[in-house]
């Protein structure tokens, strides 16, 4: 990855140069470990250092995106004739495999946790609710972009539907697709907090340039979190757990990604 790439519009985006800021504060700390300091000590304040600052872009961006501004959206001319896939292209388990052969006809969503009424709802089913269509820009950590009409049910919609509980933060999503790892931990999983889960375009995506989700881009169902970088919008997504806390979960970043080092708060 390189966090200098410039997006199309020439620009370079807010997360690249807090990247760049955050790069050069780690370099002066590894020559403080040349100086002597105990090497896994060093690791551990940069560790501190990088969530610190990324606790701070958290709360300043939520204190500017309080009254939830849209993400642009474009017309139809402006997509993009090629929109890579990244990630997994195709999960490697026998129940996804399964589920595909079968048209996703017996793929059930969960959503359970801290909700009053836990719900199990087929594909047909979250068609059938009102949907919303956006066409916007997905933007990679990676420093390319590209811009995709989206079709799904907002996020919205499944939590009033299911019910929140007193208590309840953050919306995990869980996947079928398994990045590496013995058993769940190389499962994907993400999450985000309730503003960015009610935010109108935040969507549970079904469909894209007006045809069926394709599988390398997570169907049958991937979320679209557009105010975030590319590896927040997860893909393959067959369950969403509605938590107080994701400190417990895998490494307790919040993330597959971020428990790799990567910002929770991927805000763009």
């Amino acid at each position: 990855m390189n966090p200098n790439v410039k997006f199309r519009n020439g620009r370079t985006t807010p997360f690249q140069a807090r990247r760049r800021w955050l790069a050069t504060l780690a370099a002066g700390a590894g020559t403080m470990a040349l100086a002597g300091c105990d090497r896994a000590v060093n690791n551990a304040r940069i560790d501190a250092t990088l969530r610190s600052a990324e606790k701070l872009t958290y709360a300043s961006q939520r204190l500017i995106l309080a009254h939830q501004p849209l993400a642009k959206e474009y017309g139809e001319r402006d997509l993009s004739p090629v929109f890579r896939p990244n990630g997994s292209m195709m999960p490697a388990s026998p129940e996804y495999a399964r589920l595909l052969q079968g048209g996703f006809a017996d793929f059930r969503l969960q959503v359970h946790g801290l909700v009053q009424r836990p719900q199990s709802l087929s594909l047909a089913q979250l068609k059938a609710m009102r949907p919303r269509t956006q066409i916007t820009r997905h933007d990679c950590v990676e420093g390319w972009s590209a811009i995709g009409k989206w079709q799904g049910v907002p996020l919205s919609q499944l939590l009033d539907l299911a019910g929140l509980k007193p208590g309840a933060r953050y919306v995990i999503f869980h996947c079928a697709d398994n990045l590496g790892g013995d058993g769940d931990a190389g499962l994907y999983y993400e999450s985000i907090d309730l503003l960015d889960a009610y935010h109108p375009q935040t969507l549970l995506a079904y469909g894209m340039n007006g045809r069926d989700l394709p599988v390398a881009h997570g169907a049958p169902l991937r979320l679209r979190v557009e105010r975030q970088l590319g590896y927040k919008q997860a893909k393959y997504v067959t369950r969403i757990e509605v938590a107080d806390s994701f400190s417990q979960l895998n490494g307790g970043h919040g993330g597959f990604w971020e428990d790799r080092g990567y910002e929770w708060y991927a805000g763009i």
